[in-house]
């Protein structure tokens, strides 16, 4: 079953450990995947979209992130 839940940059951040600002910062320096939806001009990503960006990312070296 896929994952089709919407983040907010507040989700990302709790999933990756850091301060929303970050991912913001992360966003506005093309470092986040587009994101999978827009409502009333807030950025949002499925799940599986973090997931897949956070496995992928520099210096992952494999551990997980839950």
């Amino acid at each position: 079953m896929t994952d089709r839940r919407l983040w907010s940059y507040k989700e990302i951040a709790a999933h990756i450990r850091v301060q929303p600002d970050t991912v913001r910062s992360y966003r506005k320096h093309g470092l986040l995947p587009p994101p999978d939806h827009v409502e009333g001009g807030k950025p949002y990503w499925f799940a599986e979209t973090v997931r897949a960006w956070v496995a992928s990312r520099p210096g992952n070296r494999g551990r997980r992130v839950d």
